[in-house]
């Protein structure tokens, strides 16, 4: 990213943290790039985070499986000998492209004959490739890791933090914003598919058996395009209806789903999406990742087709179950019960000196690990001692337990005052330049009356300029009105550009039109007479003749939306002249 790239991702990432992170008192948290190899093969990031490669059979050259499959069925139906029964056969596949395991994508790349693009060459059989780029910790280079492919690891890891920070109470959201690393096989399309990306991601926890949000009346209304799992399965029309009526016709399964597809939408719309260009489509069930109970992206339309810019997954208590099973820690919530619950649990009592002699210093964690269990596994410990030794894993590590270190174990029963659960967790999950390419692509305007004109539709929200001070010549009489506003527009944080280049007024509309400027001030000869100058909307070309002294005031409202054009078209006169390009 340039000058302006880095502004506008800037303002993004800004707007995120208020429309998120302060709006719903989220704990943001800064972790690690790299990450320890243990960490994600708890996760399940190092057995399963993979993609489905081809290879072409001479050159060696790597295609995505289901890329080039959608690329070669895409180019067929343009055939005008294919059939209608073929074109709905491949259509079917299409539809289902992103949920086809190993094995159906080799015989359908076989069915349909797909050769590599660019030599013609046959293919090779697909096979997994792990995404994730590795590397060693530490000069010994004993200690493996990788490059993080998603911020949420570190969130999880760092819960039991986080829950104590909030004081132990349940539901709270950790957030992140920062860098991610994909080891992709075929990057391509600038932004959209790269190796290395920002995310900005949410990890909303909560119980699993109230799925409720206090806020959900607030957004029930907003109204969004719904592309069901069973809608694609069967080729029929997305749902155009509010949040609300999703919930109560079974499209999404609670509140708090709810509450952040809504949240989701909104931002998306403020940063410049237009709703015709969205909707959220929910993952097919083959499709969902390893972690997901519940998938919906929201998808932007370009000219590539519809992209993937966010990502809503309900977790379920995955990702924590899996870090507490590989380190033996309680990754619980806790709730106080109004009325005490008495239920069976199995205990098991352990020989300590037997258990010290035979771990030495791991004995601390062995013991953890046992009572940890879940009670099923305990029982299950108890039949297999009876006969033999039973041996326990924890993380990589496993560990003979002999009849010797158990005393006994036995269903007792138990009079709990407090309820202990794992929380679940709700992930909405930003890529903010595949967000920022969308927004480019969907802001690309055409002046009506002038083909030759183009200018970017941002919003002031975003735009990396808010404003352009143009003196209309280059006369010393102006300089002092210049730096003056200038000055002032800084000071408010309005970050403005001096467009003092050669050409008429309206040329140099025109080029702070193509930056996405949305104000323009222009300093005339009339500034020095009346102590006044134009504003111009670049959106609709008006202008209005505004005193210098409310001009700093006025651009600061309608950047930050306290004001809007049409208000500011009522209270200040219109001004007609200064747009030619001649």
């Amino acid at each position: 990213l340039g000058p302006a790239g880095c502004a506008l991702k800037a303002n993004m990432v800004n707007f995120w943290r208020n429309h998120f992170v302060v709006e719903e008192n989220m704990l943001e948290v800064e972790c690690t790039m790299l990450m320890p190899a243990t960490v994600l093969k708890a996760s399940g990031h190092v057995e399963r985070f993979s993609d489905i490669m081809v290879k072409d059979a001479k050159t060696g050259d790597c295609y995505r499986a289901d890329h080039l499959l959608e690329a070669h069925l895409e180019k067929a139906l343009e055939g005008k000998k294919v059939t209608d029964e073929k074109k709905e056969e491949m259509g079917a596949v299409l539809r289902q492209i992103d949920s086809f395991g190993l094995n159906e994508l080799g015989e359908l790349i076989k069915k349909y004959g797909c050769k590599a693009p660019v030599t013609n060459n046959d293919l090779t059989d697909p096979s997994e490739f792990n995404l994730m780029f590795g590397t060693s910790i530490g000069p010994s280079g004993l200690v493996k890791g990788f490059m993080r492919p998603e911020t949420a690891q570190g969130i999880f890891v760092n819960y039991k933090r986080l829950l104590e920070y909030n004081q132990d109470k349940i539901p709270f959201a950790g957030a992140q914003i920062g860098q991610s690393f994909r080891n992709e096989i075929s990057p391509r399309s600038g932004l959209l598919r790269v190796r290395e990306f920002c995310q900005a991601e949410i990890e909303h926890f909560l119980d699993p058996l109230d799925k409720s949000h206090p806020k959900f009346k607030n957004v029930k209304d907003v109204k969004i395009k719904f592309y069901t799992c069973e809608a694609q399965m069967a080729g029929t029309d997305m749902q155009h209806i509010t949040v609300g009526e999703a919930l109560e016709k079974g499209v999404l399964e609670n509140e708090t789903m709810g509450y952040f597809i809504a949240r989701i939408h909104q931002y998306l719309s403020e940063v410049g999406i237009p709703d015709e260009n969205l909707r959220f489509r929910q993952h097919l069930a083959k499709e969902m990742a390893h972690y997901a109970a519940d998938c919906w992206d929201a998808e932007c339309k370009t000219t590539y087709g519809w992209v993937e810019i966010v990502g809503c997954a309900d977790r379920s208590c995955f990702d924590l179950n899996a870090h507490a099973k590989a380190t033996s820690t309680k990754l619980v919530a806790k709730q106080t019960l109004d009325t005490p619950v008495t239920r069976e649990v199995v205990e098991v009592a352990l020989n300590k000196a037997a258990v010290g002699k035979g771990f030495k210093k791991e004995a601390g964690g062995v013991t953890a690990a046992i009572h940890n269990m879940e009670d099923e596994d305990k029982l299950k410990m108890k039949e297999q001692l009876q006969s033999d030794n039973f041996k326990l894993v924890v993380g990589d590590k496993s560990y003979e337990i002999t009849p010797a270190m158990v005393t006994s174990i036995s269903t007792v029963s138990k009079t709990e005052h407090v309820r202990e659960f794992v929380p679940s967790v709700v992930e909405p999950s930003f890529g903010i330049g595949r967000i920022l390419y969308c927004i480019l692509e969907c802001n690309f305007k055409v002046r009506e009356n002038d083909d030759k004109r183009t200018w970017l539709n941002l919003p002031p929200l975003i735009a990396p300029t808010k404003c352009s001070v143009l003196p209309l010549s280059n006369s010393p009489e102006f300089i002092p009105y210049v730096e003056d506003l200038s000055a002032a527009l800084r000071k408010l944080g309005i970050p403005n550009k001096v467009e003092d280049s050669s050409g008429s007024i309206g040329r140099r509309y025109a080029r702070t039109d193509e930056l996405g400027i949305p104000f323009g001030i222009t300093i005339d000869f009339d500034t020095m007479k009346e102590q006044s100058v134009t504003v111009r909307d670049r959106n609709s070309c008006s202008q209005i003749r505004v005193p210098v002294s409310d001009t700093p005031d006025l651009i600061n409202k309608l950047c930050t939306e306290q004001m809007t054009w049409g208000v500011a078209k009522e209270k200040y006169p219109e001004f007609i002249g200064q747009e030619s390009n001649n």
